[in-house]
């Protein structure tokens, strides 16, 4: 039997619209019931990676998640929201994220409880949040954006928000190559495989996300089911690129986790042909995949791509000191500073970066390469 998506257009966060498509898309599915029980305690995890107004296409909207609180009502669930954002923003709670994405006001507007992930039970490897194992169902809410270390993020890269504070700078720090961190994040889907998910592609973020660097695009869909995989491969295609170009869809073919092909596949609402762009803005970064990788094993040296600062937009918050796994960046003087001899390339500190200060440079040779 073929995995069942649905896909239907939403072209702006109208919440009579938002609420119409989302009912559309669960009904498409087989309503929420085929995923939900009645009466049941459901976590809701949006993608709440910085505390910056909703409008940027960086944090899943509240509109979205409103609408799935609504619907969840409707079976009377007891629901409870929460993230726990970036290791930075950890550090400095993640109240004040929720008061500037606007979830805090939504909590209380829908009566809802909105949790912390301060607490974590350690299953297999991950210390994962303990709400996963207090609440009997949970429903993921990613954002569709760019990621410059692993392309796309999306229904999996969503669940790396479900390890608890600084753990995660640990786990980029052992994994910062993109094959080896898709296995991580893969082993974290295999533990904790989310009821339902649910993509905020209304407005997506495009080039060098997923952060403030990345620019706000008008996809104008909302897409849901319950394979994570199937959903990002369904991404990727809309992105124009092959289901395998993920990092995260190619290592959960080889477990046969999900499904990356589209004959294997029953989309469901409006044609995915509509929403394909083939000149979807990709990630500076992964330009660099293009070159053959005989010729980057020689002159690996001689094409990087590498964070820099732009000093005129950088405030000094500390954020990109906070969260590098390589204790690479640091103070010194008046400026943020970058040791490059410490640096993995992880590009960690652009995603914390909430004033857009951290860009991807180029070598010369990269330059020259067209890269």
């Amino acid at each position: 039997m073929k995995e069942r998506i649905a896909l239907f257009k939403c072209r702006d966060y109208d919440f009579d619209l938002v609420y119409f498509s989302l009912q559309r898309v669960i009904e498409l599915l087989g309503g929420i019931e085929k995923f939900i029980k009645p009466k049941s305690k459901v976590l809701l995890k949006p993608n709440l990676l910085l505390g910056i107004s909703p409008q940027k296409a960086v944090t899943t909207h509240p509109q979205i998640i409103r609408a799935v609180i609504r619907i969840l009502k409707t079976i009377n669930c007891e629901i409870y929201l929460g993230d726990s954002c970036s290791a930075w923003v950890n550090a400095k709670k993640s109240g004040q994220v929720y008061a500037e994405t606007g979830i805090e006001k939504l909590a209380h507007q829908e009566d809802i409880k909105l949790v912390e992930f301060n607490n974590f039970v350690w299953k297999q490897k991950f210390p994962l949040t303990s709400w996963l194992d207090f609440c009997d169902y949970f429903i993921s809410l990613p954002k569709f954006k760019t990621h410059d270390l692993m392309l796309l993020t999306g229904a999996v890269k969503n669940l790396f928000g479900l390890i608890s504070g600084p753990y995660k700078i640990e786990l980029h720090r052992r994994y910062f190559y993109p094959q080896d961190f898709a296995k991580v994040l893969v082993d974290i889907y295999e533990i904790a495989r989310p009821a339902l998910t649910i993509i905020d592609g209304v407005w997506a973020l495009e080039g060098d996300g997923p952060g403030t660097n990345g620019i706000p695009k008008n996809t104008g869909f909302i897409l849901a089911g319950k394979d994570a995989v199937a959903i990002d491969s369904v991404l990727a295609l809309i992105m124009g690129l092959k289901p395998l170009d993920i990092f995260t869809n190619r290592e959960a073919d080889i477990r046969k986790l999900g499904v990356t092909e589209l004959k294997e596949m029953e989309i469901l609402g409006d044609n995915i042909e509509e929403f394909i762009d083939r000149k979807f803005k990709l990630p500076s970064t992964s330009l660099i995949r293009k070159v053959p990788s005989p010729f980057i094993a020689l002159a690996k040296k001689m094409i990087r791509l590498y964070p820099s600062i732009k000093y005129k937009d950088c405030v000094r918050c500390g954020a990109c000191v906070a969260i590098c796994p390589a204790q690479a960046i640091g103070i010194k003087g008046e400026k943020i500073s970058i040791d490059y001899a410490q640096c993995i390339n992880c590009f960690c500190c652009q995603e914390a970066c909430i004033h857009g200060a951290m860009k991807v440079k180029r070598s010369i040779l990269a330059k020259i390469l067209g890269l």
